[in-house]
């Protein structure tokens, strides 16, 4: 992967996740100050995941058909930024839920093929170990950016600046798209039957159920860890802060995740991930001082960016070929479709009947429960080594 190349991939990371960062603390208080519900804030939200049930399986299905990843990206890049402007016209509920159906569904694209085309790219050189964080940190980057940005925008000025914050972000990410290559796809057809052998061994659908569970966990986070700090008494900025913050031990485990990656297992990660999440949630249940909760934060190193990558590589381990995007589409529509969709309206049932804290005991649990699945997997046998 050449200079302009890596730069062209991160600054793709970079973007997409600036709108995350917008997104996933802000969101939620934008439509609370539209005067919506919990409930209804929690429906909304939920789009972001419950976009990710279809509409990743069907983006990857049509780049495995038509064996043009970079060409979707953009088309779907551009669709976004242009659907993103029909914000200003909203008014009612239905309106907004609608359009959060629609965005969400195009950008459900992004990610998927995103790191399908990256990881091609770098396995075609032998550098995945190597460059995979440290071009995907650029994600993180342009997340704790974007926090601490709109954070402290919105605090002076109102978080009535959202749209169009969004705006500028996804044509800045559409026009980053025309800078996308990858080497050459390989047109070997899919065999019939063959991703349905790859579902149907135990280890690839015990793994899809650990995945389902951590994101089922971590929606709690993506909803309503804003509001919940808002109720400690947090302003805007400082809200930010606390995200920025959980980005920033992403970006120092990305850099360094090669020494990790080439010394453990992706399963002894995984199942390392599940036990610190159990550990996470029950100190922002119950210890929420500003203190712990940095430390809870600091631990997002752990739950999110050493899962997501021990996730991504084991994926290429069963998901090879024509199947790349598709396995990527799988591990999307699994974890982040149903996992995370049933896991923020799980939240919001709960935030709504019972305490706040009670929401991220539900994610404690679910961690558990990941690491319950991971381990059921087969333990990998190597050849003995030669003397």
């Amino acid at each position: 992967m050449t200079p302009v190349l890596r730069w062209a991939f991160g600054s793709f990371f970079f973007l997409y996740f600036a709108y995350v960062g917008l997104v996933s603390p802000y969101a939620s208080l934008f439509f609370l100050d539209r005067g919506f519900s919990t409930i209804e804030i929690a429906v909304l939200m939920s789009m972001l995941q419950s976009t990710r049930i279809v509409g990743p399986f069907s983006w990857g299905w049509l780049s495995d058909y038509l064996s043009n990843r970079i060409g979707i990206i953009r088309v779907c890049a551009c669709l976004a930024a242009m659907v993103f402007l029909c914000i200003f016209y909203l008014d009612s509920y239905i309106g907004f839920f609608v359009w959060m159906f629609i965005l969400h569904t195009i950008l459900s694209s992004q990610m998927p093929l995103g790191e399908t085309a990256t990881i091609h790219a770098l396995y075609k050189d032998n550098s995945f170990d190597k460059r995979y964080g440290r071009l995907r940190l650029w994600g993180s980057i342009g997340f704790i950016s974007m926090v601490l940005f709109a954070g402290e925008l919105f605090q002076r000025h109102g978080i009535e600046l959202y749209p169009y914050v969004g705006v500028v972000v996804l044509f800045a990410l559409a026009l980053v798209t025309f800078g996308l290559h990858e080497p050459k796809l390989e047109r070997r057809k899919l065999v019939r039957g063959e991703l349905r052998n790859v579902l149907l061994n135990p280890d690839v659908r015990w793994f899809l159920l650990s995945g389902f569970f951590m994101i089922f966990a971590h929606a709690s986070l993506y909803v309503f860890y804003s509001l919940y700090l808002a109720n400690l008494g947090y302003d805007k900025f400082q809200i930010g802060l606390f995200w920025a913050l959980g980005v920033a031990a992403e970006v120092i485990f990305f850099y360094f995740q090669n020494k990790i990656l080439s010394r453990l297992d992706a399963e002894v990660i995984l199942q390392v991930t599940f036990g610190v999440g159990v550990i996470r949630f029950i100190l922002i249940a119950f210890a929420p001082s500003t203190s712990v909760l940095i430390l809870a934060q600091i631990m997002h190193a752990a739950t999110f960016a050493a899962h997501h990558s021990a996730a991504t590589k084991l994926l290429q381990r069963w998901f090879t070929g024509p199947l790349q995007a598709r396995g990527q589409a799988v591990m999307a529509t699994v974890s982040y479709g149903l996992g995370g969709t049933i896991g923020g309206l799980c939240a919001g049932w709960i935030w709504d009947l019972s305490q706040p804290r009670d929401v991220f005991v539900m994610s404690a649990l679910a961690c558990g429960l990941a690491g319950m699945a991971i381990q059921k997997m087969r333990p990998r046998r190597y050849p003995p080594r030669k003397n």
